[in-house]
């Protein structure tokens, strides 16, 4: 990727991920920048007028009824920030951040913030230079990021950390001068709109979502290959036969399924083993259509997050109006990624039962935990427990996120939301289903090599093998996997597994 052009609008979870893991070049849409000094004269009028307005002419939260004076005023913006840069914890992810600021430097180009044009400029080439805020992870509750953003922002008007290209961290108005980029200076209401919006959850939200959907495309690739070494009934992955319930996960998975395993054997009458399988077979089109209908809601919840303003209040430059309004609450993000956490569990949990059912040879017609015949081997006996650990730690971690009456500012911010919470969680889930994949993939191909089979599978499952082998070889005698389960999981992580499609 060579470079992303934000204009406000548009910008989609793969574009997001792809600039935020990378170093391509951040450009700003000209007529965006154009408007966003249009609705700045709106602020302009406002101070001058005297007029309140909340966090421009006013205290902020439980002071939201003090009005600035002119000296006050002058340092607002700064002072917003220095109280409000609270983030604690281990350090956030150079590509979260990145994330944040990509967000934040789009959803500024929308015009209703009323932010300097200067301070999507100063975004932009902070990260063209490839050097980040330090921040640290926990401070945010879901409604604005508010404590995230203001760390993020004190480095970027030079008063915090920031890491270079290198990763070495300094004081960032040191880090930016060797960069050639000064420090940012602030206006009135530019210290309340680099802080007070969702950017740090939607760029976060928009990372843990490409990775879900990369985690889902190996999953079913990995179920796949599965139906293929169980010698499965295809049936009910017909499409006449879902089509009696057309729900739309379903029927999506369901179509994807049956083109991974384009050209296999299996296809053909007479070739599945059994009339009925187990349900963590003849099911993967529900259970795994609930996860894709699940990835699409989060999918739409998160890029209207990415497009759209957060902020408090809203100017309309055409009736030179600025609203107070609460476009920075984030609970519709939580329950996206929540239904996407869940919908995470029925899937790993079929998964667990098919490689069970792979190792019994009461189910597959192989040797018990598929060793070698007349080997002393345990087989993959031991990876099922790693297995089972990684199931326990993500059902762990898709408990709900707790919703309570908040305390803060003095009872006036009473509610919270819990969406980063959701995300963090989100993304510990996404890592554990990619090693479980990973053992799928390992198991189901040593049930392809016992079987004999492997001339029988079609053309995407042969590629996938082959490279699943590269990584693993068959498991002739006892050896430690876990260096081959994480390569393999890794691969994954990285989009380097074939897909016939993107989902």
């Amino acid at each position: 990727m060579t470079g992303l052009t934000l204009t406000g609008r548009g910008l989609g979870i793969q574009d997001l991920a792809m600039a935020a893991m990378g170093t391509g070049q951040i450009l700003l849409d000209q007529s965006a920048l154009a408007h966003m000094r249009k609705t700045r004269s709106l602020i302009d009028l406002v101070i001058a007028e005297g007029r309140p307005v909340y966090g421009v002419t006013t205290g902020l939260g439980s002071r939201a009824t003090e009005a600035l004076n002119a000296d006050t005023l002058a340092q607002f913006s700064i002072l917003t920030l220095r109280g409000r840069a609270q983030a604690v914890g281990p350090k956030e992810s150079r590509e979260n951040i990145r994330a944040a600021m990509i967000v934040r430097a789009n959803t500024l180009l929308l015009g209703h913030i009323g932010a300097r044009s200067e301070i999507a400029q100063h975004i932009a080439a902070c990260l063209n230079a490839n050097i980040t805020p330090v921040v640290g992870q926990i401070g945010s509750i879901g409604v604005a990021d508010l404590v995230l953003n203001a760390t993020m922002g004190l480095a970027l008007i030079g008063e915090g950390e920031m890491s270079d290209p290198q990763g070495t961290i300094g004081p960032s108005a040191d880090v930016m001068l060797a960069h050639h980029i000064e420090p940012l200076d602030l206006g009135p209401r530019d210290g309340l709109a680099m802080a007070n919006s969702t950017s740090a959850v939607a760029g976060a939200s928009a990372l843990a979502i490409d990775a879900a959907r990369l985690a889902f495309e190996a999953a079913q690739t990995a179920a796949a290959m599965s139906l293929e070494g169980f010698r499965a009934n295809l049936g009910p992955l017909e499409h006449r036969t879902l089509a009696v319930k057309p729900l739309p996960g379903q029927m999506a998975a369901g179509e994807d399924l049956r083109k991974r395993l384009v050209g296999s054997l299996l296809l053909q009458p007479g070739h599945a083993r059994r009339l009925q399988d187990p349900l963590s077979l003849r099911n993967i089109p529900q259970i795994h259509g609930t996860l894709s209908s699940a990835l699409s809601t989060a999918i739409e919840v998160a890029e209207i997050e990415m497009n759209g303003v957060s902020d408090n209040p809203i100017a309309f430059l055409e009736t030179q109006e600025i609203i107070s309004c609460g476009a920075y609450f984030t609970s519709e993000l939580t329950n996206a990624i929540e239904g996407l956490n869940r919908a995470f569990v029925h899937l790993t949990v079929a998964q667990l039962a098919r490689i069970s059912k792979l190792l019994n040879p009461v189910f597959s017609d192989l040797t018990t935990f598929l060793t070698q015949r007349n080997s002393g081997s345990n087989g993959f006996a031991p990876l099922m427990k790693s297995a089972e650990a990684l199931v326990s730690e993500l059902l762990h971690a898709a408990q709900p996120v707790p919703i309570w009456p908040s305390i803060n500012a003095n009872g006036v911010e009473d509610c919270v939301a819990g969406s980063p919470t959701a995300v963090r969680a989100l993304a510990k889930i996404v890592d554990y289903s990619m090693l479980l994949t990973a053992i799928e993939l390992i198991v189901s191909c040593q049930a392809v090599d016992l079987r004999e089979i492997k001339p029988a599978l079609g053309p995407f499952l042969t590629d996938v093998y082959a490279q699943i082998r590269v990584m693993s070889a068959t498991l002739d005698e006892d050896r430690p996997l876990a260096s081959e389960v994480a390569r393999i999981a890794e691969t994954i992580k990285c989009s380097k597994l074939p897909t016939p499609t993107i989902l």
